[in-house]
């Protein structure tokens, strides 16, 4: 499988720390016995240690479609394509205006894919390394020849998962499992990929390992109407409500952490791991990002957008990849990582030839 283009789009309005907590001081004002102040330290607290700095919202007058089709668009012409030419379109990851139909139609309708064969692919922060898992076996049978992946991941927008009320930290305890909520950017991104037959060149197949731990599936959660009636009960699962989002992000790590490892010391048994250029995470910290890094020896190779765009969901590896395209950190040729742990819990490491 090649990887034709990838492009990512980002909103222009620049959020920082500071205006986090204000935020949250400004819908939490109902609180006047010093508890707000204490949730406020540690919040201020686990955004540093993170390594957040700033992250991206939508701006007056724009929307989540608008900027799907700019990266869309942006994919398309880095390729010299037409959108004729898209076999497949697969929307992937949270952020969505509709249960039905999938959210691909209505992409493909806003960038004139008349014709287009559709589907969406949910799996949470995985959803984009799903969906390239399953593009080379569809290429591979032959299927398709070329498959548009996109996102928009606007997760702040009225009516989305990150509701006004979770900036209410009526108590400290609350942070635990409301925190990652604060980390949050927006971005819309767009890959193609095609059978490596196109281009003339000899079979480099994607390597993947993947591991899952259902029984961590209470851990992350924006549960929908009537949720307790598909799930064991669980007194995680809608802290913050029906339709807001719930993560104990200090618990995802620790169970995490022996997973995510593993997946990418199975991934170095059957890829060359020393000679890849570059390392492109989930962009949920810097710091635990890093620290996984470090521990499988590929400090050093770690590309980390969370400082400037914060946790932007399924857009993460895809959005790291094509900023460093634009910086000239990666070419053509070079062997590249995605690392990636995602709420349900699944973790993945994978590997290709750009």
């Amino acid at each position: 499988m090649k990887l034709e283009s990838i492009a990512l789009a980002l909103p222009g309005q620049v959020v920082s720390n500071s205006d986090i907590l204000s935020l949250i001081r400004d819908y939490s004002a109902r609180d006047n016995e010093g508890r707000l102040e204490q949730a406020l330290k540690a919040v201020e607290f686990f955004l540093s240690f993170a390594g957040s700095k700033e992250r991206r919202w939508l701006a007056e007058g724009e929307t989540p479609i608008a900027l799907l089709r700019q990266a869309g668009q942006q994919a398309l012409d880095s390729a010299g394509l037409r959108p004729q030419d898209i076999d497949l379109l697969i929307y992937v990851g949270i952020g969505r205006g509709f249960i039905e139909p999938g959210g691909a139609y209505h992409a493909a309708n806003a960038l004139g894919m008349d014709g287009v064969e559709c589907f969406d692919l949910i799996d949470a922060c995985m959803s984009w390394t799903r969906a390239m898992h399953l593009s080379q076996t569809l290429l591979r049978a032959g299927s398709y020849r070329r498959i548009m992946v996109v996102n928009a991941e606007f997760n702040m927008v009225k009516g989305g998962a990150i509701h006004p009320a979770l900036f209410d930290l009526r108590s400290p305890e609350s942070v635990e499992w409301t925190f990652p909520a604060f980390t949050l950017g927006e971005a819309a991104s767009a890959t193609i990929v095609c059978e490596d037959g196109l281009h003339g060149r000899s079979e480099s197949p994607w390597q993947f390992e993947f591991e899952s731990r259902p029984d961590l599936a209470d851990l992350c959660n924006i549960p929908l109407h009537a949720y307790d009636q598909y799930a064991l009960p669980s007194e995680r699962i809608a802290k913050n409500g029906c339709g807001r989002f719930t993560s104990y992000g200090a618990q995802l790590v620790e169970h995490g952490r022996p997973h995510i490892l593993n997946v990418m010391q199975r991934l170095g048994r059957s890829v060359p791991l020393d000679s890849a250029k570059a390392l492109f995470t989930h962009a949920s910290s810097h710091r635990d990002w890093q620290n996984f890094a470090d521990a499988a020896g590929l400090g050093p190779l770690l590309y980390s957008i969370f400082p400037r765009t914060g946790n932007i969901v399924s857009a993460s590896v895809p959005g790291a990849i094509a900023l460093a395209a634009a910086e000239g950190r990666i070419e053509p040729g070079d062997r590249l990582i995605g690392w990636v742990g995602s709420a349900g819990m699944s973790y993945g490491a994978f590997s290709f030839v750009m």
